[in-house]
């Protein structure tokens, strides 16, 4: 079984290098504000619109990050493909998981997601105000491809020539297009399911395995699964989770239903899926 979320009770921490990935949609510098106030003692700061969030004007709102873009984020944060990886954010959030899928991709084999937040940790563990200078490491990512999905493969399933499930992450209400507060499209790509992303947590965390008979209910373990939302950030919880039940097929579409729109010819539905 891959662990993805941990609790900090239960993980040894004393040679595990840590990852503050504390962001805000509604207010992009607070994550980086809260860093420069306390932070996790010897934790770096990865901000979702500079490092984990690439810079083309393609492929969605937070689009992939360039393999050169993150090959040097991996090395001027110290990091070796087997160390011992902890990442946090606020609690229930999703942009641990952002960084835990990028990780992922990279190849870094020993990363998890703290499901408590940070208000809770600093009860725990020791915290600072000084920024982490770590050694800068000349890692070699291994890059995953097959955890990505491309746009041509997404076309592919809606056209009926790929044999993958295509599951959008969003509120019911946005899969269904009757609110759309982003986007100047609603819906969903077409032959997608819904699965709530909110529905993996429980008291404000992560507990995936009270959602698992849910998950199978709209996905089954034998799929070959693309996993979306609407710029690839809150899909990373549902990938995290459907690898730590292991399923073994997943996808991230990381441009999302941001990239799916940016064509104006692209097929929208709004009808429910079973």
């Amino acid at each position: 079984m891959t662990q993805v979320f941990v609790s900090i009770h239960d993980i040894e921490t004393s040679h595990a290098k840590w990852i503050d990935a504390r962001f805000s949609l509604q207010d992009e510098e607070r994550g980086k504000l809260d860093y420069q106030k306390e932070h996790v003692k010897g934790a770096i700061h990865w901000d979702l619109a500079e490092d984990l969030s690439g810079t083309s004007l393609e492929g969605g709102r937070h689009p992939l990050p360039s393999t050169e873009h993150l090959t040097e984020l991996f090395r001027k944060s110290g990091l070796e493909c087997t160390d011992t990886i902890l990442i946090y954010d606020d609690g229930g959030s999703p942009f641990a998981t952002r960084a835990w899928w990028m990780l992922q991709y990279g190849g870094f084999t020993d990363v998890h997601v703290v499901t408590e937040g940070y208000a809770e940790l600093r009860k725990i563990v020791d915290v600072t105000s000084d920024s982490a200078t770590p050694a800068r490491s000349t890692v070699e990512p291994q890059w995953q491809e097959h955890l990505y999905a491309s746009r041509s493969e997404v076309e592919e399933v809606v056209a009926g020539n790929r044999a993958s499930q295509l599951v959008d992450a969003r509120s019911e209400v946005r899969y269904r297009g009757e609110k759309e507060p982003l986007y100047h499209k609603a819906g969903h790509i077409p032959t997608a399911r819904n699965f709530d992303w909110e529905q993996l947590k429980q008291d404000g965390q992560y507990d995936v395995q009270q959602a698992k008979e849910q998950l199978q209910q709209v996905i089954s373990p034998e799929d070959h699964v693309i996993v979306y939302c609407g710029s690839g950030v809150t899909a990373s919880p549902l990938f995290a989770a459907l690898k730590e039940l292991d399923y073994p097929n997943v996808k991230l579409y990381v441009g999302s239903f941001s990239d799916w729109i940016s064509k104006d010819d692209a097929p929208i539905e709004t009808a429910i899926r079973g």
